[in-house]
Formats: structure tokens, sequence, C-alpha cells
């Protein structure tokens, strides 16, 4: 799969952008280091940009929840953006859209997160 990883302003932000289908395999292992490695580097901002994944499993909602949790719990934020509407679906129907933050495009997750 091979994610996508950039930083802005000055380092403080990290945006991850997945693409393909995250269903628990050597994709969702390869997310779930990328953000692992991230809060060992003390990063306390991330994007998560889905532009590029078209379908999510509960193995891959199982590790972005695991990762806001423990962004949270150490004072740090994580949106995700450009989620398409079938994971968006996924989202309503599992409440999973009360917990994450969401927004529909790049630059308004990056507004978002320096608030």
């Amino acid at each position: 799969m091979g994610i996508k990883s950039s930083t802005i302003n000055d380092g403080n932000v990290i945006i991850l952008e997945p693409k393909g289908s995250l269903i628990g395999g050597s994709e969702t292992d390869e997310l779930k280091g990328a953000i692992t490695a991230l809060l060992e580097q003390g990063k306390l901002k991330l994007i998560v940009d889905l532009a590029e994944v078209s379908y999510l499993n509960s193995s891959a909602i199982g590790a972005l929840t695991i990762a806001h949790t423990t962004f949270t719990a150490r004072s740090g934020k994580m949106i995700l953006c450009n989620v398409n509407k079938n994971i968006s679906n996924i989202f309503l129907v599992t409440k999973l859209s009360t917990i994450f933050l969401t927004e529909d495009k790049r630059e308004d997750a990056i507004l978002a997160i320096g608030k």
C-alpha cells in the first residue's frame, strides 16, 4: 500500500495519506506502525487524509479508534478528512461520527487542528 506522510506548520502537524482498502492485513499494520512512530516521536497533531481509501473494515476502524484515544489522552488532536460517503456511513451506523473529528477538505482539517 504505502502510506504517504508529510509535515506542515514547522513539523507540528503530520498528515498521513493511506491508500486502497484497509482490511486488516499489512496495510492496516502499516497504518498502525506509522501512527505508533509518530506518538513515539512526541507528535500530537495528526491528520489522516482518507481521500484514497475506498474501504475500512473493523480492524482499521479499531486502529483509528485506538489512535484517537491515544492522541486525546496525550492532549493531542487527530482529525480525519476527505472521508468518502461509504466510510462516512460506516461511522454514522457505528456512532463513531460522534467520536472522530472529521473535515470535508484537507485545508479545513489544517485550520481545525491549529485551534
